[in-house]
């Protein structure tokens, strides 16, 4: 194996992509996997700062089940080695044979929020001429759907932070809305310093995580709501608003349409009656509402901003919360003003390029709509393609998983950056549905579950092994750079899909060169809403060789520099207005009942990420933390007869967890939570809901109701 080289480069988790170089590691064990050291670099979103995640990022590379040759289930249902060629005849032979018998649909493709913009691009272009389905769609769909909806109806793009992070930290005031920041990208929240000082840091959510300590000691405030009933705290924070002439009247004239309608819609919604659903004192409305309206620069404040995250975007009503922290942004007058706005927070590493180029259902590279006959044009002149040969929208990710095996639905998935057994909802009936499959094929770097359950796994590079791009939750495009070789016969995903291309006999060229890939991509997204035309690695080596950030799209042309801020002039809608609409809150598709009592909320730890594929390989993350766990408060665990360390059942309609119970006051009495890392009998995912939002198709992860008992063995 060639030794390392050192290489500039960012985490391979979070979309925060903290800045960080690779060395060659010293004192290495003769015969040991080539290894490399991570130190951080500099960087204006985390500004030298590494979490415990990045620090041992590097562990993953030489994981010692990390796969290295192909997989083949042989007769005897085992996943057994094979070379290259085997796996993909294999693959290809099969393929052709189940699209022959069953149509062109009965293939589809899931792919992931962690892939580089050159793998998410090649992917939807494979999909979409390859195989010509139009069943592909992603893991980002399970985060940031809701808010891109949301979004893109309201401002007319979806951009997580239209904005730098750093903007942040020159605000008085920062309503964060279901996003535990401190544990999921720790080194954000020094972006949240000024706020914090300024005693105007809000933070909302059902736990006091770690992030709400930091409003709740002095600094702020904590909302602490019933689960699902964030939208009605931002509902009265707008009747509050507009009661009390806290609002920016001449803003919403010259920059929104629609707030009468939602003038209207919120008056319902007054702090008393907001205070009986959602649990938040009416008092407590008031002063945040007062707080965000002082910072406010209509009253000479130094700015605000409403940023909101998974916690309240993973519901049934995810859009419709957006929306409204939206429409609350948009009457205080923040979007488009620099040092105030609204955000999303992005939580995968390549979340936001990852559905810009063609992995969502209904898009095409550049964030084109793939039902807009001018995008078809575009990019299948680009890839040498008649438009109408190009498929339509396909099914958004839990209808497509909902339909897998099923006699009108694919019988064929090729799975690329997802751990599905762990990280879909309802996560028992999606394994079965993958057992169904008459082929199922899983690109990994490591026999993840969902590999394990695979007729074809096939070994791939992973972060220190290539070169690329990604783009941050800024949308700040950035370099990925290789400092090593993959082990063994590990090969990139635009080497492994060129090669079925070829084997399938599809005259569309599939490039392997990253930079090649990179600049078919930029024409591809050319006139788009996220326009890379004026962008290449070139350019991005180039800008970080002479000390720039890197480059924020849009960037239209190769002498454009790129767009940081964007609203300051308009809004891309037709009018050159942002809309408010009107919402109202449902509440939960599970909501709590005789037989379930108890609200259930997931989320993340500091320790892990997203399915723990990765962080439970590494040794220093597993021992801080090695299973899952049932956080609830002492007066409900004491009804309930269950004490510090007992294994606890939680129970849905869906299917039940197993963990040992941690008792904390930090968490309302009537909800209970637990961390989605695990596999097996700890799988919270086992549990939770797969109804969907009926605008972003975002599953209800974050509430539903259980029942909580005393399990009958221990965890």
């Amino acid at each position: 194996m060639t030794a390392a080289t050192s290489a500039d480069t960012h985490c391979p988790y979070c979309a925060l992509q903290c800045a960080m170089r690779l060395d060659p590691a010293s004192g290495a064990a003769p015969g040991r996997p080539t290894e490399v050291a991570v130190t951080p670099r500099d960087f204006p979103t985390n500004r030298g700062g590494l979490c415990q995640k990045g620090w041992t990022s590097a562990r993953v590379l030489t994981a010692p089940d990390r796969l290295t040759v192909p997989l083949v289930r042989d007769a005897q249902g085992e996943l057994a080695p094979s070379s290259w060629d085997e796996a993909l005849d294999v693959v290809a032979t099969r393929l052709r044979e189940i699209q022959d018998r069953h149509g062109r649909e009965a293939v589809a493709v899931f792919g992931g929020g962690g892939l580089t913009n050159e793998k998410a691009y090649t992917l939807g272009k494979f999909a979409r001429t390859v195989l010509a389905t139009p069943n592909i769609d992603y893991n980002g769909r399970f985060c940031m759907s809701s808010a891109a909806a949301a979004a893109t109806r309201a401002f007319g793009v979806d951009r997580g932070l239209p904005f730098p992070l750093a903007d942040l930290g020159g605000a008085d005031a920062v309503l964060l809305l279901g996003s535990n920041v401190a544990e999921t990208m720790p080194p954000a929240v020094q972006h949240l310093a000024g706020a914090r000082a300024a005693g105007g840091l809000v933070v909302v959510d059902p736990r006091r995580s770690a992030t709400a300590a930091l409003a709740d000691d002095g600094q702020g405030a904590h909302l602490q709501p019933v689960p699902g009933t964030d939208l009605v705290v931002l509902l009265a924070l707008l009747h509050i608003v507009w009661a009390e002439g806290l609002d920016d009247a001449a803003y919403v004239a010259e920059r929104t349409s629609g707030a009468e309608a939602v003038r209207r819609a919120v008056s319902q919604w007054w702090p008393e009656r907001a205070e009986t659903v959602c649990g938040v004192p009416a008092a407590q409305l008031r002063r945040v509402a007062r707080l965000l309206a002082a910072a406010s620069p209509s009253r000479g404040g130094r700015g605000a901003y409403v940023l909101t995250g998974r916690g309240v975007e993973q519901s049934t009503q995810g859009t419709a919360t957006v929306t409204a922290a939206i429409a609350l942004a948009l009457v205080l007058g923040l979007p488009g003003r620099v040092g105030s706005g609204y955000g999303a927070i992005t939580g995968q590493g390549n979340g936001q390029g990852g559905r810009e180029h063609g992995q969502k259902a209904d898009q095409l590279p550049g964030y084109r709509r793939i039902d807009d006959d001018g995008a078809r044009r575009h990019v299948a002149a680009v890839w040498g393609v008649a438009p109408e040969s190009l498929p339509g929208s396909g099914r958004p990710a839990v209808e497509l998983l909902h339909a897998l095996g099923t006699a009108d639905g694919p019988r064929a998935l090729l799975v690329h950056g997802s751990n599905l057994v762990v990280s879909a909802p309802n996560a028992t009936r999606v394994t079965e549905n993958l057992r169904s499959l008459d082929l199922l094929v899983v690109s990994d770097v490591v026999p993840s579950e969902t590999a394990l359950l695979a007729d074809v796994v096939l070994p791939v590079t992973q972060w220190a092994e290539e070169e690329g791009t990604m783009t941050s939750l800024e949308g700040r495009v950035i370099r990925r750079r290789r400092a090593l070789d993959p082990p063994g016969e590990a090969r990139s995903e635009l080497w492994v899909l060129a090669e079925l291309a070829r084997r399938l006999g599809s005259p569309v060229t599939l490039e392997t060169d990253p930079a090649e890939v990179f600049d078919e991509l930029a024409r591809a997204s050319a006139g788009g809403v996220a326009d890379y035309a004026g962008l290449s690695h070139e350019r991005l080596d180039a800008d970080e060789a002479g000390g720039g950030p890197g480059l924020y799209w849009p960037v239209p042309s190769a002498d454009h520099p790129g767009t940081p801020r964007l609203f300051l002039t308009g809004f891309p809608t037709p009018d050159g207005r942002a809309r408010m609409i009107p919402v109202d809150h449902v509440g939960p598709s599970d909501d709590v009942r005789a037989e379930a009592p108890v609200h259930l909320v997931t989320g993340r730890v500091l320790q892990h990420y997203q399915s723990g594929a990765q962080t439970r390989r590494v040794p220093e993350l597993a021992a801080a933390l090695d299973g899952a766990y049932v956080e609830l408060h002492p007066l409900l665990a004491d009804r309930l007869g269950i004490v510090e360390g007992a294994a606890v059942r939680v129970t849905s309609r869906r299917g039940d967890a197993v963990a040992p119970a941690r008792l904390t006051g930090r968490i309302r009495p009537d909800t209970v939570f637990m961390p989605f890392h695990w596999a097996g009998e700890g799988s919270v995912n086992r549990v939770t809901s797969d109804a969907t939002d009926p605008v972003s198709g975002m599953p209800e992860f974050k509430v539903c109701a259980v029942d909580v008992a005393p399990a009958a063995e221990p965890a």
